[in-house]
């Protein structure tokens, strides 16, 4: 995956450009006034700063060299103003950097989001949920300081170096010829200690990202570390990511640090000869000292500011990464997008018809193979088959959260890859087999089904769905906050919450993935009898765990290894003892199994299987 490579070839001057090009154009233009005031502050800011140069030397010359007392009175009040100056203008850049950061992490948090909405379910089944949200959350900050950094570089670092540069020449050329001859090898060891962070920064990020990612996946699943006493095993692993991570982080340290000492020998030397030179030139030469304590003033100011542009670009390549990393995921394309002439879904009766659809999650392992059938209008099509036979691809299809490879789906006549997913989604209500709820109020967790729906819709679909018993009892009712993915509900609580979700949606077609497989006989039997009711006039698909949910479906198809091998009502099929969907029903009567427990334990429970030609040509029905 793009975003977990680790290989991928580093940035080059000209990438830098690109990306910070694309920053800009994506959020210069709304910050504009903004930058405008960390421009101007940025100038004041290295106005005073050289001015603060400056002013040595009619300070030494004047109070010092000619003892003219008239002078302090002017020499004062300039370096209190250009100390208030620099401490506003330094204040007011600050806060509007602040301020701009700021707004771009929340701006690339939820642009971030919403493209991910966008993506399909296979990139979310090849991501790690937790490596990924850990990964967003270090590289957003990227965009935030690769802007803040060339702008504070530009107009602060830069124009204070270029000032103090230029009052340096001005006082005296020579020293200033000499002094700055520091600055090819300070170049070179810049190119040298980038080049050499470049190869571990995006090493690091993702080291990191999997170690937060891993506690945080080790965190939402604490029940099962410790019912499977995994705690040792997961600490020793997430130790080992730890020092992985420290020991990266130390490396980038070594080297990125190694710009201090060479920077610092090297502004001494300079800082040491002009010293050396200027002295000889007053003691031998007898010149006045202002102009070289001005000059040394400058050279010493200068110093900080080149330092941090020579460390600039050691910072930004982390920066640099991280930015990077966050476009690499903004510009992944859906693989499922819509089609350019796409039209809205209108769905009246919700008839389903699958022609001859073949799908597999590898081009060379299909789990659906010519499948062919169709769901009436208006009735119950129940779906059946052994743990693999394809049942919920058969419903992930469906809702296209894959496309097919051969064949087509229709609804209502209309062919779902040539309308918009959203309004084929918002026609289908759907109850997973693992029902997940999300932050916030029962209530809310119902009302996502249909954000217009009322307090009384919201508390009768809970009624249908058998759940408005128990959300009574809680501390608040409907109101009472859910645990991190419904943990402070039971299994079957978070089911029949699920189910009302699906009941207040009021959708033509109903999708009914092991519904009731989390709940108990009695609430299983009170659920039944409140979605019979709900399913009346809709079209109805249910994959089923239990046979007996099934019975009184209109239609049953039974799927094995991704086909359709018998397929009538619970009487046709029940007819012939021979079926495989008779041998279902006679296991899980007599032992009390689940479909889960799949064709292999019918093949060791019945001792002369019979050919599965017969049953077909007994019981299969033209789709």
């Amino acid at each position: 995956m793009t975003l977990q490579n680790p290989n991928k070839p580093k940035a080059r001057p000209a990438e830098v450009t690109a990306v910070l090009r694309r920053i800009v154009a994506e959020n210069g233009y709304d910050h504009r006034w903004s930058y405008a005031v960390v421009i101007v502050c940025s100038l004041l800011v290295s106005g005073a700063t050289a001015f603060s140069a400056w002013v040595m030397a009619p300070m030494v010359n004047e109070i010092f060299y000619e003892r003219r007392g008239d002078a302090i009175y002017w020499i004062c009040a300039g370096f209190m103003g250009a100390f208030l100056v620099r401490g506003f203008a330094g204040y007011g850049q600050a806060i509007a950097l602040a301020t701009i950061g700021n707004n771009l992490v929340a701006r690339y948090q939820k642009r971030i989001f919403e493209h991910l909405m966008k993506l399909g379910v296979d990139f979310f089944n090849d991501t790690r949920s937790g490596r990924l949200a850990a990964q967003m959350d270090e590289n957003v900050g990227g965009i935030r300081d690769l802007l803040s950094l060339t702008l504070i570089s530009i107009t602060r670092d830069a124009v204070t170096l270029i000032g103090l540069v230029a009052l340096m020449v001005y006082q005296d050329p020579v020293l200033s010829l000499s002094s700055l001859l520091i600055g090819p090898p300070l170049i070179w060891a810049v190119i040298y200690i980038t080049r050499r962070v470049r190869k571990i920064n995006r090493e690091s990020v993702l080291i990191n990202s999997r170690l937060s990612g891993s506690v945080q996946e080790a965190t939402q699943g604490i029940a099962i570390v410790k019912a499977f006493t995994m705690e040792d095993e997961l600490a020793r692993r997430i130790g080992i990511m730890a020092d992985t991570a420290e020991q990266r982080s130390n490396k980038i340290a070594r080297v990125s640090e190694r710009l201090s000492p060479i920077s610092d020998m090297l502004a001494g030397l300079a800082v040491t000869a002009v010293i050396a030179y200027s002295g000889y030139r007053a003691l031998v030469l007898g010149q006045p000292p202002g102009a070289v304590f001005s000059f040394i003033t400058a050279l010493i100011l200068a110093y900080d500011p080149a330092r941090r542009l020579a460390r600039m670009q050691v910072t930004m390549e982390r920066a640099l990464v991280n930015a990077r990393m966050i476009y690499e995921l903004l510009d992944l394309e859906p693989k499922q997008s819509d089609a350019p002439d796409a039209v809205e879904a209108r769905v009246a009766t919700g008839a389903v018809r699958f022609d001859n659809v073949t799908f597999g999650y590898s081009a060379d392992m299909p789990v659906l193979r010519d499948l062919s059938f169709t769901a009436a209008a208006g009735k119950v099509t129940a779906i059946v088959g052994a743990s693999g036979a394809g049942k919920s691809t058969m419903v992930a299809l469906l809702q296209r959260f894959y496309d097919v490879d051969k064949g087509s789906i229709e609804v209502d006549g209309q062919d779902i890859s040539k309308v918009t997913k959203r309004s084929l989604r918002q026609s289908i209500a759907y109850v997973s087999q693992a029902p997940y709820l999300f932050e916030g109020s029962i209530r809310d967790n119902i009302r996502y089904g249909r954000l217009s729906a009322t307090d009384a819709e919201i508390e009768q679909a809970a009624r249908q769905a058998a759940a408005d018993e128990f959300i009574r009892q809680q501390p608040q009712g409907y109101d009472t906050p859910v645990g991190e993915g419904g943990s402070t509900l039971s299994g079957g609580q978070r089911q029949r919450v699920s189910i009302a979700r699906a009941i207040v949606r009021q959708a033509p077609i109903l999708l009914l993935d092991e519904a009731t497989s989390a709940l108990d006989n009695e609430a299983e039997a009170r659920v039944q009898e409140a979605l019979t009711h709900v399913m009346e006039g809709r079209t109805t698909i249910v994959i089923a765990h239990r046979l007996s949910t099934v019975v009184n479906a209109d239609r049953i198809i039974v799927l094995e290894e991704g086909r359709l091998v018998e397929d009538g009502t619970h009487a046709t099929l029940m007819a012939d003892p021979h079926s495989i969907y008779a041998r279902f029903h006679r296991i899980q009567g007599k032992k009390g199994l689940g479909l889960v427990d799949d064709v292999k334990a019918s093949q060791t429970s019945a001792q002369t299987p019979a050919p599965r030609g017969r049953a077909k040509k007994t019981v299969r029905r033209s789709a």
